[in-house]
């Protein structure tokens, strides 16, 4: 890559590093943010970015090749006054990662390829939101903003154009699609939850959106049942009156404590007469489980534990990794397009676009022009083509002046500003604001996803 700064990632992640050593280098509980106080500890870096969750933690820079020693000896230092590492102590857990390889691990990072679940949609949401904390803290510009905005658009690209975000991959996801493929149409189903679990809730919300109406909570504790109902806007029960509202669900998702079962045949089979034998789904993720084998023999009542649903979510992983693969694909493609962008962040091409761009816009202004000339002499028409070309050249004389001047003073920044103010980057420009556009559907898109993230753990 050939610029006059370098790109340089440093980070550790579940793969590398134990979660004990990652929650320290977390920076959570730190008063002031890593960026505001890495930013007075050195001024050996132009820009930085700064990313934590709970698989990872990554700092990536932007600095002049001059300046690495320099980084790396600051970053050490800011490490050890800030965590008690060294550089030393942590180098066998660390990544650094360089230009190229480090714009590659940012676009798979965004994509979910890097994630502890393949695919996973929540990481994009925290990168966008660090992004968000750099400008805040001023340490993300020209190089940084490009990247990140690129690495925002590559992961709505795969997520387009590869299966990387589909099939289920939660239990209490896989639990709502499964009901949705057992029963059809979900619209003005009945869901009861058994329990008071956070995988119940998750899969109460699904079965929510994909069109349940009504939500009955049965619980051993009745308090916790009317607070959950009243979160669901639904009805509140005691585990005594479990038979009675067994009555009314279509679906029930029983995730309790308890060391027994709590739904036998022997409970439910004299409630399928009243039920009129209408379909029963019963999703028991508890384990130990909560529903008695046995009533998956019974008419019209469809069991499945926690295991029948880990089959679906691991068929739907393996299903993932090959889509992993159309995905690493696309980020080749476009992180060649950031390195060509980055080599032309340099004054020659930058020139070239303007006067080519500059160029265009003339002859096919003088061409609408000479459209409306009809009775035009050969020699008027010449002389108008003289006229244009000079007009042009002293236009492009300021910018190309201040350009020159500016690569000097200003380094990128001057070009940066060219390219701006004439559009020289129109396609770029153009997914930049498909992207802001739809930003904000995305992102509710995302939230909702994000829920069905909390997997096999």
């Amino acid at each position: 890559m050939v610029t006059n700064f370098k790109l340089c990632l440093i980070g550790v992640n579940h793969k590398t590093t134990p979660v004990e050593i990652r929650e320290k280098l977390s920076f959570t509980s730190a008063h002031i943010h890593p960026l505001e106080k890495f930013q007075k500890f050195s001024t050996s870096f132009k820009e930085a970015f700064f990313l934590s969750t709970c698989n990872r933690v990554e700092f990536f820079f932007v600095h002049h090749p001059d300046q690495r020693p320099l980084l790396l000896e600051a970053f050490s230092n800011f490490l050890k006054e800030e965590t008690g590492f060294t550089l030393e102590n942590l180098e066998p857990h660390f990544y650094f990662l360089e230009d190229e390889n480090a714009i590659r691990h940012l676009f798979e990072v965004a994509c979910g390829l890097d994630s502890l679940v393949l695919g996973e949609p929540q990481i994009l949401g925290q990168l966008k939101e660090a992004y968000r904390v750099a400008l805040h803290y001023k340490t993300s510009g020209l190089i940084l903003n490009k990247l990140m905005h690129r690495a925002f658009f590559v992961a709505k690209r795969v997520r387009t154009e590869t299966g990387i975000g589909g099939g289920a991959v939660s239990v209490s996801y896989a639990a709502s699609q499964l009901a949705k493929k057992v029963l059809g149409s979900l619209r003005d189903k009945k869901v009861l939850l058994i329990g008071a679990g956070e995988m119940a809730e998750l899969a109460c919300q699904h079965l929510l959106t994909l069109g349940a109406t009504e939500i009955l909570i049965a619980n051993r504790t009745l308090s916790k049942a009317i607070e959950l109902a009243e979160r669901f806007k639904g009805k509140a029960s005691s585990l005594e009156e479990l038979p009675e509202v067994l009555l009314q669900a279509d679906i029930v998702i029983s995730s309790t404590g308890a060391p027994g079962f709590i739904i036998t045949k022997k409970l439910l089979s004299p409630l399928l007469k009243p039920r009129k034998f209408k379909p029963l789904f019963i999703i028991d993720i508890a384990v130990p489980r909560d529903v008695e084998p046995a009533v998956n023999e019974l008419e019209n009542v469809y069991l499945f534990d926690i295991d029948d649903l880990k089959e679906v979510v691991e068929e739907n992983l393996k299903a993932r990794k090959n889509e992993a693969l159309r995905a690493k694909t696309i980020i080749e493609e476009e992180v060649h397009k950031v390195k060509k962008w980055l080599s032309e962040l340099a004054i020659n091409p930058t020139l070239r676009r303007l006067t080519e761009k500059a160029e265009t816009l003339r002859q096919k202004e003088l061409e609408k022009t000479l459209k409306k000339l009809r009775n035009i002499s050969p020699e008027d028409k010449e002389a108008l083509e003289i006229l244009t070309k000079s007009l042009v050249q002293k236009l492009l004389s300021y910018p190309i002046h201040f350009l020159k001047r500016g690569y000097h003073e200003e380094g990128k920044f001057a070009i940066s500003l060219i390219r701006e103010i004439y559009q020289l980057d129109e396609g770029e420009e153009s997914a930049k604001k498909e992207l802001f556009l739809e930003d904000t559907l995305e992102e509710a898109s995302l939230q909702k996803e994000d829920s069905s993230v909390k997997i096999l753990q």
